[in-house]
Parts: structure tokens; sequence; C-alpha cells
């Protein structure tokens, strides 16, 4: 059973739970190609959000020889931040029965210290 409730495979993403997912895993700077496998993305939804998510400075294109690396900028930690507080939150309401809202992975509400 999945730790943060039911399976993400079968219920649709929504667009932030998505952004914060490719910020996660480009927190430390990563390849294109490994952002569309961890993410679960087709080659045309992740070039849509990596041109939306470099536009808006949430990411950032550093070139490594011939590589392009995409690395979350400190706006997009940001975003990350802010993301997972708002998911508290509604997990809190959650477990208050409250709403119905869908939670995301609970590697997206780990706090590290960002500096």
């Amino acid at each position: 059973m999945n730790p943060w409730g039911s399976d993400p495979s079968s219920k649709r993403r929504d667009k932030l739970y998505i952004v914060a997912e490719i910020l996660e895993i480009a927190r430390e700077g990563t390849l294109k190609t490994q952002i569309m496998y961890r993410a679960n993305l087709s080659f045309t939804q992740l070039n849509d959000y990596l041109g939306f998510m470099t536009k808006s400075e949430l990411l950032a294109v550093i070139m490594r020889g011939e590589k392009a690396i995409y690395v979350a900028t400190e706006k997009g930690i940001d975003f990350l931040q802010r993301y997972r507080e708002i998911t508290e939150l509604l997990k809190d309401e959650e477990r208050n029965g409250k709403n119905s809202v869908k939670i995301p992975p609970q590697h997206l509400l780990r706090r590290n210290s960002v500096s």
C-alpha cells in the first residue's frame, strides 16, 4: 500500500503536483530524461513543463559540455516549500474528515533545510 493514500497512477495528477515533483527531482540538478522517467511524463508533457518552469524561473538550465542540466532555482525551492506547507494544511484537514483533496507523496512533503 502507498504510504500517502491511493495509488497516484490511478488518478490524474494536477499541474501544481507535477511542478512540485519536477522541482524535487531537479533539486540537485538532473538531466531532462531523468525528469521524464522519474516524473512519469511523456516527452511532449515534459517539454511543456520545462518550458513553463524555465520561463517562470523555477528551473535553470546549466550546460555541462553538451548536456543540459536542469536545476531548481531559489524561486523553485521557495515554491516547493510553500507547496509542502499547503499540502500539510490540507493533510491536517483531511485527517479531520473535512475534505477529500489528494495528498502528494511523502517525498514531496519531507522537510529539508534549504539555505
